[in-house]
């Protein structure tokens, strides 16, 4: 895709977003710092930076979402006030935010049209929803149920509803916050599609991303923030992602997995004839084989919705199922009394959930609350029948230091820290538990260059001590960098594995799809 049709074209024109001066603060955090940006229409322009950069909250301001402390925001060169979500609408501006803004209780429908109802009654507005819904997913191949309910949707399905209500709303100016973190690079691909007609068509876009693939592919300019402030704006064309993210760390950073060979030894992780169903009584595991031995990492590929994110909940203890799952050669509870997160954990067994701010974090609970999260009972973190909160607040600041987790500050709630940040937090709770297997699902979504460099040097680490660890992802560049084997999955079932040394995301992709032309040539692993 190429972003040669980029801003050149309309240097007379006023910018389709000016903002001058923004600043804005949250207590004592300092997010935005005298920032000033100007995107001119029909360009697609990005916006880079670590986790806490202060991206987010920016366009947050821009969306009527938070309101900025001191600034100016113009609009196709016009002053314009934002003081809610509703003032941004009115004035051509639709987002797609990082965290779903949807109502879990309301159907896929009902969101679409929330917020944009046309008179006193509603049906009317739901049946002009439900043709327009129904032409934008044929259109553009995003295909959900209108009538689904938003709480029984998978991540990658509730990301697709954002993003049909974005265009439902035919905002002149869209803002896009981290909208691959949970597509597959097919689907991504097919977004980055519909963003080139849009810009065609005169649409101007802001794509707030942490992947440099995606910048260098879809933007015609992007600016570079770090610590709160704007530190650089380029043009695509003339810059290089190794550049960028040295912009966005202060250091260079590198763009690969440094890694070794695996050294696998025995058998930690063994199942057999494994079959779990959904809340629904739906078959999402169907009676799969699999194993993961000590010091190697075994990727889990798969379209979201094909029972990955079963598999992880099962052997995570968060619900049950049938077959036979051994640990150490020990069997795992599937159904008793023992088949619970506590269980698992007690059998050395830690898990980092697919959706942090659902299964990872309470979110209103202090940052040195949750990394007790379920390991409240462990005699480091108590004194008597009590918690030994100044043992616990300790542990806090020293994953905060060695994660590198911003802002330092134990005491803020999960709620204000990024989406990267609160990646950190769960990443470092579980990892620094020393489990003899790791479940982690999704590691870097929504997670900047170089925290990404981190988080993946601390799961080789874990590999390399001999650790069994089982990882999904919808990142296939991710799965092939880390994993020592890669086991895709299709409806339930695993379509087969391969080595990352002797594939392609080519290959992969089919085996996603259900198209197998080839034998299994690590059938007899299993």
């Amino acid at each position: 895709m190429s972003a040669s049709s980029g801003p050149e074209r309309h240097t007379s024109a006023a910018p389709a977003i000016e903002l001058r001066g923004i600043s804005k603060s949250f207590g004592p955090v300092q997010a935005n710092k005298d920032i000033s940006i100007r995107v001119m229409p029909g360009t697609i322009h990005g916006i880079i930076g670590e986790n806490g950069a202060g991206k987010s909250t920016l366009m947050s301001i821009l969306y009527g979402f938070y309101k900025a402390d001191k600034g100016e925001i113009f609009i196709a060169g016009r002053k314009t006030e934002i003081p809610d979500s509703q003032a941004a609408i009115a004035a051509g501006i639709g987002m797609v935010f990082q965290h779903f803004k949807l109502v879990e209780n309301f159907t896929v429908l009902e969101n679409i049209v929330l917020g944009a109802e046309e008179g006193w009654l509603l049906r009317p507005s739901l049946a002009k929803a439900r043709r327009s819904l129904l032409d934008l997913a044929s259109e553009y191949g995003l295909n959900v149920d209108p009538d689904a309910v938003i709480e029984d949707l998978g991540v990658g399905m509730q990301q697709r509803v954002e993003i049909l209500k974005a265009l439902y709303r035919q905002a002149d100016i869209l803002i896009l916050d981290e909208p691959t973190g949970v597509l597959t690079p097919s689907e991504a691909d097919q977004l980055f599609r519909i963003l080139d007609r849009l810009r065609a068509e005169g649409k101007t876009i802001v794509l707030i991303t942490h992947k440099l693939r995606e910048i260098m592919d879809i933007t015609d300019t992007v600016s570079v923030m770090r610590r709160g402030e704007m530190t650089a704006t380029v043009r695509t064309s003339e810059t290089s992602p190794a550049e960028l993210a040295e912009l966005m760390v202060g250091r260079k950073v590198l763009l690969r997995v440094d890694k070794t060979p695996a050294r696998p030894g025995a058998t930690v992780l063994e199942i057999r004839g494994l079959h779990v169903s959904d809340e629904k009584g739906v078959e999402r595991v169907k009676g799969i084989d699999l194993t993961v031995r000590a010091g190697e990492i075994v990727g889990i590929a798969g379209v979201a919705g094909n029972g990955q994110s079963e598999l992880l909940e099962l052997l995570g203890g968060m619900r049950g199922g049938k077959g036979a799952v051994l640990l150490n050669g020990a069997p795992l509870d599937l159904a008793g009394p023992h088949a619970d997160g506590r269980g698992r954990r007690n059998r050395g067994i830690a898990h980092v959930p697919e959706d942090r701010q659902r299964e990872g974090l309470i979110m209103d609970f202090h940052a040195w609350e949750n990394v007790a999260f379920g390991y409240h009972h462990d005699p480091a973190y108590r004194s008597g029948v009590l918690m030994n909160n100044a043992a616990l607040r300790a542990d806090t600041d020293a994953k905060i230091e060695k994660f590198d987790i911003r802002p330092a500050n134990g005491w803020q709630t999960a709620r204000n820290f990024s989406g990267g940040n609160q990646q950190k937090i769960v990443v470092a709770r579980e990892i620094e538990r020393n489990p003899d297997l790791l479940l982690i699902g999704q590691p870097t979504r929504g997670v900047d260059i170089g925290a990404i460099e981190f988080i993946h040097k601390q799961i080789m680490a874990l590999r390399d001590q001999g650790k069994a660890i089982l990882l999904v992802s919808v990142e296939l560049e991710e799965i092939l960098s880390l994993s020592d084997r890669v086991a895709v999955m299709f409806d339930g079932h695993i379509m087969g594995e391969r080595l990352p040394g002797e594939t392609d995301e080519k290959e992969l992709g089919l085996l996603m799809a259900g198209v197998s032309g080839q034998s299994d040539p690590l059938a007899a692993v299993n």
